[in-house]
C-alpha cells in the first residue's frame, strides 16, 4: 500500500498547470519551489505581524513543537488568528501541517489559490466528507500533521450553541495517529462583535499531551472512535479553562 501511495504522488512542477486537487492530494514536500517560497514568506510575515499586534504566547510549547510525530491537532476556535499561530510554530521547527478549512472559502478563487499553496485542505461542513477524511489520512501517512477545529466555526461567546464535529477522530483513527489538544484564550478579543477591525490584545495558547488510541481503555473501532471524540474535546476545554484561570478576563 505504501508503494501505491508513493506512486500516486508526483512532484509538482512550477507553471505546469497544477490543479487545486494536485495540491490537496500531494505531499507538501512535492510542492513546486514557488509554492514553498510563498508559504515561507507568509509564515515569516505572519509571525512578525501577529506577534506585534497580539503578543501571543504558547505555554508548554515543547509539547507542540518538540515532537515531529504526525498527529491530528485540535483546538477551540475564537478567531482567524488561531491557525496562524499553530502553522507558524510548527513551520519554524520544520514540521509540515495541513489545516482543514471550510469549503465556503472556496467561493473566492484567489483564496483557494492561496490556501492550496500553504497546504490547506477543504471540508464540506454538514456532510460526511470522506474525500477530506481520505486526504487527511494520506497527509498523516506522509508524516504531516493535520490541524482541525471540531467546533466548525469561530465561537465568539460561551452562550453560542456548539456542535462538535467528530471527523477529526475518524481521520486520526484511519491513520493510527494520536490526537493532540491545544487551547487558546484571548482570541475572541482580536475583533469586536460585528466588526472586522482588528485591535491590540494578548493571546495565550496551551498545548496538551497527545492522546493515543491505546490510552483510551476501550476496544472496538466504534467504541474507540466515540471515546476519542469525547476525550479530545474534553482535553481542549480543560486546557482552555486552565488558561482562563491563569489569565482572568481572557475568553
Amino acid at each position: 500500500m505504501n508503494a501505491q501511495k508513493k506512486s500516486a504522488e508526483k512532484r509538482l512542477r512550477a507553471f505546469h498547470g497544477n490543479s487545486f486537487d494536485d495540491y490537496y492530494d500531494n505531499g507538501m514536500r512535492n510542492y513546486p519551489l514557488p509554492a514553498r517560497a510563498i508559504l515561507g514568506l507568509a509564515v515569516l510575515l505572519c509571525f512578525v505581524w501577529s506577534q506585534f499586534r497580539w503578543r501571543w504566547t504558547v505555554e508548554d510549547k515543547e509539547k507542540l513543537v518538540g515532537d515531529k510525530t504526525p498527529r491530528v491537532i485540535i483546538m477551540n476556535h475564537g478567531s482567524m488568528l488561531d491557525p496562524v499561530i499553530i502553522v507558524v510554530q510548527l513551520w519554524l521547527r520544520g514540521i509540515r501541517v495541513r489545516t482543514i478549512y471550510k469549503s465556503e472559502f472556496d467561493k473566492s478563487p484567489a483564496v483557494t489559490w492561496f490556501f492550496t499553496r500553504i497546504g490547506a485542505i477543504p471540508v464540506q461542513r454538514g456532510t460526511a466528507d470522506m474525500k477530506a477524511v481520505r486526504r487527511a489520512r494520506a497527509a498523516l501517512g506522509r508524516g504531516e500533521c493535520v490541524l482541525i477545529y471540531p467546533e466548525g466555526t469561530r465561537i465568539k461567546s460561551d452562550d453560542e450553541p456548539v456542535t462538535i464535529h467528530e471527523g477529526y477522530a475518524l481521520m486520526a483513527q484511519l491513520a493510527h495517529a494520536p490526537v493532540q489538544p491545544v487551547a487558546i484564550v484571548g482570541a475572541r478579543d482580536v475583533t469586536r462583535r460585528g466588526s472586522h477591525l482588528h485591535r491590540f490584545s494578548r493571546v495565550w495558547l496551551k498545548a496538551g499531551d497527545p492522546i493515543t488510541w491505546d490510552s483510551l481503555g476501550v476496544e472496538g473501532r466504534k467504541a474507540q472512535l466515540s471515546a476519542m471524540s469525547k476525550a479530545g474535546m474534553d482535553a481542549v476545554y480543560a486546557l482552555r479553562d486552565e488558561l482562563r484561570e491563569e489569565h482572568p478576563g481572557k475568553m
